[in-house]
Parts: C-alpha cells; sequence; structure tokens
C-alpha cells in the first residue's frame, strides 16, 4: 500500500518523520551488483536532501543486470511505519521491493528463494512524496533491513536515488543495553565472602 503526504512540506517538518536516517549504521550499509563499490552509502540522506543533485552520485546497478540487494544495519532497533525510494528516469527505477528483516549476509539466490516479510509493486516516484506503507506489526524490533530489488521498468539497469525510512528508533544502542545487562550482574568483587568478614555471612558492600 502506498500513500502521498496530505500536507504542505513546507508547512510541515518532514525531515523529523523520516527520523530513521540517523539510526542508520551508515558504515556498514552495503549493496550487491553496485556498479561502483560504496556507492549504496550515498542513498540515505537527509529527507530535506533527497532531491539535491549536488549530494554525492546514486546507486546503479551493473549494466545489463538491473537487480540490487541492499543491506541496511541500525544503530539501535527500530519499528518501521513506510519506506520511500526515489528511482532513476527512462525506467531504470526499481519496479518491486521485497523486505527482509534481521537476517545477515542474504545474497541473491537467498533472496529468490526465501519468502519476504512484505512486498510492493512500486511506481516511479521522481519527487519521493510517494510512501510504501509496511505491515508495521511485522516491523517491530528491527535490528536490520535487507531490501530486495529484483526489476525495474524495463532499463538495462537499475538506479536509486533515494531511500528514506519512516519510523520510530528505541533511545539504547546495542552495546549500551549489553553494558547494562552486563552492570546489573553480581560482581563477586563488591561483596565479602564469609573468610574475608571473619566469618560472618557474605553481604553486599554499602554504596
Amino acid at each position: 500500500m502506498a500513500c502521498l503526504h496530505d500536507h504542505n512540506c513546507e508547512d510541515h517538518d518532514c525531515s523529523s518523520d523520516w527520523s530513521l536516517y540517523k539510526h542508520i549504521d551508515l558504515p556498514k550499509v552495503s549493496a550487491l551488483n553496485e556498479a561502483v563499490s560504496g556507492s549504496v552509502k550515498s542513498v540515505f540522506k537527509a529527507w530535506e536532501q533527497r532531491l539535491d543533485s549536488s549530494m554525492q552520485g546514486y546507486l546503479e546497478s551493473n549494466e545489463g543486470d538491473p537487480e540490487l540487494l541492499v543491506f541496511i544495519p541500525f544503530t539501535s532497533d527500530v519499528k518501521i511505519k513506510s519506506i520511500s525510494v526515489v528511482g532513476g528516469a527512462d525506467g531504470t527505477s526499481p519496479s518491486k521491493m521485497r523486505a527482509f528483516l534481521n537476517r545477515d549476509g542474504i545474497d541473491f539466490s537467498d533472496a529468490q528463494s526465501m519468502q519476504p516479510v512484505q512486498e510492493w509493486d512500486l511506481v516511479e516516484n521522481f519527487q519521493g512524496l510517494l510512501e510504501f506503507q509496511t505491515r508495521y506489526s511485522r516491523f517491530q524490533g528491527v535490528g536490520n533491513l535487507t531490501l530486495h530489488f529484483p526489476e525495474n521498468f524495463g532499463a538495462e539497469t537499475t538506479q536509486i536515488h533515494y531511500i528514506g525510512l519512516r519510523g520510530e528508533a528505541t533511545q539504547l544502542k546495542r552495546d549500551v543495553v549489553a553494558t547494562i545487562v552486563y552492570e546489573l550482574m553480581p560482581n563477586p568483587s563488591d561483596h565479602k565472602t564469609r573468610a574475608e568478614s571473619g566469618g560472618g555471612l557474605s553481604h553486599w558492600s554499602e554504596q
């Protein structure tokens, strides 16, 4: 399901709605079948910069093979409400999108044989105002998202200029959560043993 923005973006802070941009672990974003290595990172940017042609590059598949696979890890678990994709002109926009959640190391063989959490038939979305809604209840606790673009509108290559993700993120990063759990576990050095206390019972040291 897709929908258009129902407001004037000049009077509304759309960049805050597309809030997951700052929660993407950009150095770890990757793609399969990209013509220029590392170019996938250029499609993730602030919403208000989605059409900025001065921004560096775009993602394009290799000549004669329009299929793309994009791996997007997050710095914290997120809930994804909708996805926006701005593709290229002249048939290079992707025409289908399939999503996999919390699956590391997916290749094209996996993507073609596995059942996605959701798939969409896309339309050309040159202004980035069209949102493709997720089945929200399924897109909870997402640590990483893999997007499979199997085909386009008839061109030899697929181009993607922008991918926007709208939703919510938890406040704690994954490594912070792990640290908190560790700190809650008893530490033997924090309490005295029977021998150390002269035969008394072990007890927690006072803070």
